[in-house]
């Protein structure tokens, strides 16, 4: 038998392979990986929502299995796989993946740990309200119907959208050739963004970037720099890091833990926390002793327990860079414009979303002007009928059939088919004064409506004051706080151009608890007070360090093992007056058994100017401050210590200063500056005085013309005594009596030179602290034990003691 090869038709396969996969690759970018701009959704969304309005699962009705809702989206409008659709169901439904939910789940929707969803036939689920905004109005002809896949049924090409559902709740695709990546954004922003636009119409995309300020992850955590995001915004492009939030915290026991509160976006908690414990065993990173989760219903909270050597900051950073506990989220604002894909930046997302609304608030109003005008025209026929109404009843009743008495309405009156319709329709009770009032009132109501709508037609910027009221009204109803907060990288803007400069106050307590707050936030009261709580602390706590300086200003820290940190003050947490504040090594990176003993704001580093440090056992070194004037994590090297010796007190000079030094037992040494020389930070320094056996410094001060020298007990007593008593010696003596010590007023706490101008603060061990004016407290003589300063409880006592400024406002 021969072959006809009359109908064969000869193809390029490289010609069709190319058209095949072109058909193929549009099929998919349009079809089901890319969401369309004006109502953020992709296909499987879009139809899971309009399946479920379907239905009836709005807000206030019971929950409805969702394999009923799969079954009924894939038989109507998406013949693909079943567990496609429930796997986006599910999405939808997850507060860990979804910034705001579209559906209300009832069951196992799966966890952060990456657990899966329970099976369909075991969950249930129904829209969300905020999901009602997406679907509203979508009875009144305001978005395009197309036919289903097997043209048996309508659905719709988009939803109306109320509100920009693109930016608030992201979208992630991968298509053939392109992928889609937009994160999700907090609401209220988004909407302020768009209400500019409305109100604006030079608005541009720096405005823009200054209403929404970065993506607002479910999951929270933070964005690590400003420029990845605007540059994102700007282009549609771009890559933004992210950091889970950790606390670096002191157990009860004294151990050091790191809690991690709130984690990346899309990042696996199981698996995060197994990769943490790989690296444990593998020894990549070193320095931790236990590891839990200890999540709950309540919140995230990983438990990362070090050993008492590790460096809980070097801990941190070193998860920071091996886990994806830091973590980077890739920006590409590729959607759907008139079924093409486009790259959009943030300006034109909003541009089209806004676009779309004016289109379907448009043909909202058609459709309600529409309605409003059939029903004027019905009820214009009626009060027709009313004020012939006998005429009317005897044609009716005069007429053989329904048509004739239709047709005989419509040439004696003048009526269309429909009013005339309308009157045959009318029941008995329409014929009372009250109904007829109604009918009256009804048609003036829709006569007003119809110039509404009009109106509403015929200008755009009603139409858009109505797109900004409905928008608030989104805002209103479903907005919320940022999750996600968002921070300087470390090579971006200086910080300090944004904080305002101002007088602070700034305590840190004996387990190293440090806060910033207003300088006036402590009462002026006369001797003897009982004080206010300047600190709540925890048990066995107490506040050592207590100093004023500017938010500007530097800070250096000095601690027990001989080694200076520094900070900008504005960089230390504000607090409340009864926080507890931040733990100090969430800021400086401190050694094992390291403790702050000593504090010093800088302004800047100047030269010809020194650091005098004074130790416990009495030895003492001068530095020049420039030598000061770097900056490194892990601290430098200010002293070096004997053994069992600590750094107990820094002072600034100008290198003409004298120097006097007071110990525990009352004694204290007068001696000039340049009896000590100059040395290099590294250097051990030489005997300022020779101490007593169990005597030791408490207190180094520089002398000042004209002033006293304030020594408080630790029993609330003190006295202040004329420095010219305090005759120069030279320095390594050991000293004159200061203070006459008796078990009354128990031993020095610390010694203060000081004015009638100053103001001092006492600190006692349970946090009480109070403030006095120096004027008010007694001058006597060096060998007398002093006045009752503050009444003390039987189980505390003075711990430290500071030097204010006087000036300050009075606490309200």
């Amino acid at each position: 038998m021969v072959e006809d090869t009359s109908k064969l038709l000869q193809i390029d396969i490289e010609e069709e392979m190319k058209k095949s996969y072109i058909d193929y690759a549009m099929s998919v970018i349009v079809g089901r990986a890319l969401p369309d701009v004006r109502d953020g959704l992709k296909p499987v969304h879009r139809r899971i929502l309009y399946a479920m309005s379907e239905l009836g699962l709005s807000p206030d009705k019971p929950h409805r299995k969702s394999a009923r809702i799969v079954g009924d989206v894939l038989g109507k409008y998406h013949p693909h796989g079943d567990s496609s659709v429930y796997e986006a169901m599910v999405r939808m439904a997850q507060d860990f993946s979804t910034r705001y939910l579209l559906v209300d789940g009832h069951g196992n929707f799966g966890s952060v740990d990456g657990d899966g969803a329970a099976a369909m036939r075991y969950t249930e689920a129904r829209m969300s309200k905020l999901a009602i905004e997406l679907l509203r109005d979508i009875g009144k002809e305001t978005v395009d119907f197309v036919p289903n896949f097997d043209e048996t049924l309508k659905e719709p090409a988009v939803l109306p959208s109320r509100y920009p559902n693109l930016l608030v709740n992201g979208s992630n695709g991968i298509a053939v050739g392109m992928a889609t990546s937009i994160p999700p954004h907090n609401l209220n922003e988004v909407i302020d963004a768009t209400v500019k636009m409305i109100d604006d119409e030079d608005t541009n995309i720096e405005d823009l970037i200054k209403i929404v300020k970065g993506p607002d992850f479910p999951t929270g955590a933070t964005i690590m720099g400003y420029e990845s995001i605007k540059e994102a915004y700007r282009t549609g492009q771009g890559r933004v890091t992210v950091r889970a939030n950790a606390e670096i915290e002191q157990t009860a026991k004294g151990k050091t833990q790191i809690i991690v509160s709130e984690i990346p976006y899309q990042v696996n908690k199981a698996k995060l926390i197994e990769k943490i414990a790989e690296l444990v065993r593998d020894k990549k990173i070193e320095g931790i002793s236990d590891l839990r989760d200890e999540s709950d219903r309540t919140g995230m909270r990983i438990v990362i327990e070090l050993k008492r050597d590790a460096n809980p900051n070097v801990v941190l950073n070193k998860l920071y860079k091996h886990t994806q506990m830091q973590d980077t989220f890739s920006i590409i604002m590729i959607a759907l414009v008139n079924g093409e894909p486009k790259i959009l930046n943030l300006q034109e997302v909003i541009y089209h979303y806004l676009e779309h609304q004016k289109d379907v608030v448009t043909r909202r109003t058609q459709y309600d002007l529409a309605k409003a005008e059939d029903r004027a025209h019905i009820l214009e026929g009626l009060k027709i009928a009313l004020d012939h109404i006998d005429a009317v009843i005897s044609l009716i009743r005069s007429s053989a059939n329904t048509q004739e008495a239709k047709t005989r309405l419509m040439n004696e009156f003048s009526l269309s088919e429909k009013q005339a319709q309308a009157i045959l329709d009318m029941r008995l009770q329409r014929l009372t004064g009250l109904e007829r009032e109604k009918i009256d009132a009804e048609y003036e109501e829709l006569i007003m409506m119809i110039n509404q709508y009009r109106e509403i037609l015929a200008n755009e910027r009603l139409l858009l004051n109505i797109i900004k009221e409905e928008l608030i009204e989104v805002k209103e109803a479903y907005g919320d706080e940022r999750r996600t907060a968002i921070t300087a990288a470390a090579d971006e803007i200086d910080m300090e151009d944004l904080i305002q400069e101002e007088e602070v106050a700034i305590t840190l307590t004996h387990f190293g608890y440090i806060k910033r707050l207003p300088a006036n936030t402590y009462k002026i009261q006369k001797r003897g007070g009982k004080g206010v709580t300047g600190h709540t602390t925890r048990e066995e706590d107490f506040v050592e360090h207590l100093f004023t300086t500017s938010t500007h200003n530097y800070v250096l820290f000095f601690t027990s093992l001989g080694r200076a940190y520094r900070l900008k003050a504005y960089e230390i947490p504000e607090a409340k007056r009864q926080a507890k504040g931040t733990a100090i090594v969430n800021l400086l990176q401190l050694q094992p058994n390291e403790k702050i003993t000593a504090v010093i704001p800088i302004k800047e580093f100047e030269n010809n100017k020194f650091l005098i440090l004074a130790t416990k056992l009495g030895i003492i070194k001068k530095t020049e401050l420039s030598q000061f004037d770097t900056s490194r994590k892990a601290g430098l090297i200010a002293i070096s210590l004997r053994e069992d010796d600590e750094l107990i007190s820094v002072k600034l000079t100008d290198g003409k200063q004298e120097i006097i030094m007071v110990t525990r037992e009352g004694m204290s040494i007068r001696f000039d500056e340049n009896d000590v020389r100059d040395m290099g930070r590294s250097a051990m320094g030489v005997k300022g005085m020779n101490l007593s056996d169990e005597d030791h410094i408490v207190a180094m001060e520089l002398v000042s013309e004209g002033s006293d020298l304030l020594v408080v007990s630790e029993y609330g007593f003190g006295k202040r005594t004329d420095l010219e008593e305090y005759r120069i010696q030279s320095r390594g003596g050991k000293g004159i009596i200061t203070y006459n010590t008796k078990d009354k007023t128990g031993l020095i706490v610390g010694a203060k030179v000081v004015s009638d101008e100053d103001d001092v603060m006492l600190i006692s061990a349970d946090g009480v602290i109070i403030r006095l004016e120096v004027r008010y407290i007694s001058r006597m003589g060096r060998n007398t034990q002093g006045v009752t300063l503050m009444r003390v409880g039987q189980d505390t006592n003075i711990v430290s003691i500071a030097k204010v400024a006087q000036g300050a406002e009075e606490e309200e």
